[in-house]
């Protein structure tokens, strides 16, 4: 029971540290920051992963082990499953809203790989802390009701441990998935073929050389792309190219929010 309400207050703390995150994210861009702040969202994702992993973790497992060295009463477990009734319900509930929310960014994907695709911790990281909440409290249930039966503590405490051990294992996987984000994670393999296709379909272009990309935020992408146009062009008709390229490319893919096109001409045949 102790640690799940070190669960619940750091799921508590973490909304709050993820809303503080969204709305810093969406100040404009300054001379100090040209490219906006859109980064500031994966920052506090990060920070919430060492909250989950510092507290959440590290004081379940510290108290459970603690019950299991020096074993207590367990007192009226009456009280105990009333409250985590209570809590299975709001926590399955607000599990089923942020699953309804992550469904469309999943796609066709298992929940794993939707998760590894996301470029979006507000909507990953609701589900992981809502899931681990969820089996934390079948994990408390478990054990109050074996040390009931058994009239041994331990088992309460070791459900302590285990809860401690799964928030542990949601802030590595919430921890590496916004590290992989803040030192610039590229868009999706369909994402970045699309492009590709969009650009070599222009009459103008002959090859693609590079295309980099790289997540300024989760709805916001930097497109950096080395092109090389048709020998016989000149200045000005590459320049209405690029122009073409630049805008087809906003419409096909509106995250899309600066480009940068190293225009190269043809000096020789295509061999």
């Amino acid at each position: 029971m102790a640690a799940e309400g070190v669960h619940s207050v750091v799921d508590a703390v973490n909304n709050l540290l993820m809303l503080f995150g969204i709305h810093v994210s969406r100040r404009p861009p300054t001379p100090e920051h040209p490219f906006g702040h859109g980064k500031e969202l994966y920052f506090w994702s990060l920070i919430v992963a060492v909250v989950i992993f510092s507290v959440g973790c590290g004081i379940s497992v510290y108290e459970g082990t603690m019950r299991l060295i020096y074993p207590t009463e367990l007192g009226r477990p009456v009280w105990n499953y009333l409250v985590l009734l209570v809590a299975f319900l709001a926590d399955g509930l607000t599990f089923l809203i942020a699953y309804r929310e992550f469904k469309p960014h999943q796609g066709r994907r298992g929940i794993w790989r939707g998760i590894r695709a996301s470029k979006d911790p507000t909507k990953f990281a609701v589900v992981l802390e809502d899931g681990a909440a969820t089996m934390g409290i079948g994990l408390a249930v478990l054990g109050v009701w074996l040390s009931q039966i058994s009239g041994d503590a331990r088992y309460d405490a070791a459900a302590s441990v285990l809860i401690g051990l799964l928030l542990g294992a949601v802030a590595l996987v919430l921890g590496t998935e916004s590290k992989n984000l803040l030192v610039g994670e590229s868009a999706s393999r369909e994402t970045v073929l699309a492009i590709r296709s969009t650009v070599e379909a222009d009459p103008d272009v002959v090859a693609v050389r590079n295309l980099l990309t790289m997540h300024l935020g989760p709805d916001e992408l930097l497109l950096n792309l080395d092109v090389e146009f048709r020998g016989d062009l000149v200045f000005s008709e590459i320049a209405n190219a690029i122009e073409r390229l630049e805008a087809t490319i906003r419409v096909q893919h509106p995250e899309v929010k600066r480009i940068f096109i190293e225009a190269r001409a043809l000096t020789s045949p295509p061999r």
